[in-house]
């Protein structure tokens, strides 16, 4: 916006290109924004300045020495987010938020704002001096801003100091086991908004040594965008290019939140960016490629981005997956097992040997439970081997192996080689064709404990998927011992929990008795910013546990149907998944909704 308001002032003829390179200098030696340097050196008044811009930008311009702001509105933004962005702010009505900027141009601030309160935003222009004035009255003390004007540093310099090394992109400094490139980033906060502005200075500058830092900006932008997004608990990062913005989304929990969009001109240089720090082909825009980041917050903190470049319409789209090795529940007894469904499970797995499947869509946890088995079973007496496609944590003690199918090396073949390195627990990371599964099922039936996935929507059906992939009845009957299928669902935010009316004719729907809804609190979030206004934080596990009964075995070999294993399977005890998460609305753990979005009626 810098060098675009000099550009725009002067074709408006309210400054000469000789004022603009003389506050352009001012700007150089003492930071801040072009619009106070302006200011500073008199050659624009604030009030003209203020005008300039609500015409400019077609907002409405106002005085905040006129308005006497609700302590409630401003709890609203946080004081370090009011003075990154130079915003306050002003009223609420409805679902509305009204916002007074220095930068009505500064789409991140209004995407953060959004993002962090759930609300629209509906921006005015005011002064900068006003705002600081503001932010000082409002946020207590002087918030660590300082007038401009007085000769003194712009308050977005006073701030933060903000310092980061890049040691991956050059391909120096530390590499991890999977010589996968690592970042390191010293208390790194959002600095998002500011990093465009250098980003279109440099753009618009007619300065070659300025041209020459264009990469500097883009790296704390990348960066900002990746601590951001741990900072939100998201699970994944999507960069995706369009005709007419550069749209960031995160995925948290579960379920995806626009977070901001970018010009579509830096497109390049952000894919660039993060190619170079996950060591692929920058020049290749033409096909897919996927790679890895370990990125390093302050002395301790490790997480692993797992990204996928895929060529589209507009662009190449960059997906990064977060792993966060700290934040792996690894304990069975908290992923939200019920009493009765853990001790089978705890039983199925200490089984010399067996098959036990864990079934469910992509991103139901599948690898979470099985990564909690492992370590529950990992002890220096057995010998654990895994191929995983792709390796998402590594853990001491286990060998893991990373799938390969270009190069010939398959679940299957792994298996294979597997067999002849003396294993006492296998875990294949995905069943995907008739070989796998023979293989697996062989492995079973010789003494092995096999742990593997698929892909289906119950634990009965997998039965019949193990079937029509061509194994025979009696194998899945002999081999499988327990089946397993799951879901995450959203637990409500403890911050904004409230109880809720439901009609009993509605808790009958969903699968309550009777006796189950007298005296029966339901809840829901009602939405605060400690969970962006969605009303949940954090998910929470539905299991299904079907264990291999003798009458289940004897169905199996009579070809019986998916619906009458599941039939007798609940005769024998075992909860369905809408069973499961009715338990978990009872217990004040969930929301109905929640329940009907991830499961189906029994």
């Amino acid at each position: 916006m810098v060098a675009k308001l000099g550009q725009l002032l002067i074709a408006s003829n309210v400054i000469t290109k000789e004022q603009l390179q003389e506050a352009l200098k001012h700007q150089k030696g003492k930071g801040g924004r072009l619009g106070a340097s302006l200011v500073e050196l008199g050659l624009i008044t604030d009030e003209k300045l203020v005008s300039f811009l609500s015409k400019q930008y077609g907002v409405p311009s106002i005085n905040l020495s006129d308005y006497e702001i609700d302590s409630s509105v401003i709890k609203l933004i946080p004081p370090d987010m009011a003075k990154k962005y130079l915003i306050t702010p002003v009223a609420r009505v409805g679902a509305t938020l009204t916002v007074a900027m220095a930068d009505p141009s500064n789409i991140f601030a209004v995407d953060d704002v959004k993002f962090m309160t759930g609300y629209n935003v509906e921006v005015v222009v005011a002064s900068e001096s006003a705002i600081i004035e503001t932010i000082s009255k409002y946020y207590g003390g002087d918030s660590g801003l300082v007038k401009s004007g007085k000769g003194k540093k712009n308050m977005a310099l006073q701030a933060k100091d903000y310092t980061y090394t890049d040691e991956g992109g050059s391909g120096e400094g530390d590499i991890f086991e999977d010589d996968a490139p690592t970042v390191d980033v010293d208390e790194f906060d959002n600095i998002v908004g500011s990093a465009l502005d250098d980003i279109e200075t440099v753009e618009d500058s007619d300065d070659t040594e300025a041209i020459g830092e264009v990469e500097a900006p883009i790296v704390k932008l990348v960066n900002g965008i990746f601590v951001n997004a741990i900072k939100a608990g998201a699970s994944d990062i999507h960069i995706e290019p369009y005709e007419a913005n550069l749209r960031v989304r995160y995925r948290v929990d579960g379920v995806m939140y626009t977070v901001m969009n970018l010009p579509t001109k830096i497109k390049n240089a952000i894919t660039s960016r993060i190619k170079i720090m996950s060591r692929l082909d920058i020049a290749e825009r033409r096909l897919p490629q996927d790679g890895r980041i370990k990125l390093k917050l302050g002395r301790k903190k490790e997480i692993d981005f797992r990204v996928s470049v895929l060529p589209c319409l507009f662009g190449e789209k960059t997906v990064l997956r977060i792993l966060d090795k700290g934040n792996l529940e690894v304990d069975l007894t908290k992923l939200g097992f019920e009493e009765k469904a853990l001790e089978g499970f705890m039983e199925a797995i200490e089984k010399p040997y067996g098959m036990i499947l864990v079934t469910g869509p992509t991103g139901s946890g599948k690898t979470t439970t099985l990564y909690s088995s492992l370590l529950h079973l990992n002890k220096p007496d057995r010998n654990i081997m895994t191929a995983e496609d792709p390796v998402e944590y590594n853990f001491m003690g286990i060998n893991q192996v990373q799938v390969r199918e270009e190069i010939g090396l398959t679940f299957a073949s792994s298996l294979r080689s597997f067999l002849r390195q003396d294993p006492d627990i296998v875990m294949v990371g995905e069943i995907r064709d008739f070989e796998t599964a023979e293989i697996a099922v062989k492995a079973a039936l010789t003494g092995h404990l096999v742990l593997s996935t698929l892909h289906t929507n119950d634990a009965p059906s997998t039965v019949t998927r193990l079937l029509n992939m061509g194994i025979e009845p009696f194998l899945v009957s002999s081999s499988v011992i327990m089946i397993v299928a799951q879901r995450l669902a959203r637990k409500i935010c403890q911050n904004c929990k409230e109880e809720e009316n439901v009609p009993e004719s509605a808790l009958l729907n969903l699968g309550f008795k009777e006796s189950d809804i007298k005296g029966l609190k339901v809840y829901r979030g009602k939405g605060c910013p400690s969970c962006n206004n969605s009303g949940y934080k954090g998910r929470v596990a539905l299991y299904e546990v079907m264990l291999i009964s003798d009458e289940i075995k004897e169905l199996v070999l009579e070809g019986a149907s998916s619906l009458d294993i599941k039939k007798e399977a609940v005769r024998g005890g075992m909860k369905t998944l809408r069973m499961s998460g009715v338990t978990k609305i009872k217990e004040g753990v969930t929301t109905i909704e929640e329940i009907l979005r991830v499961t189906f009626g029994d």
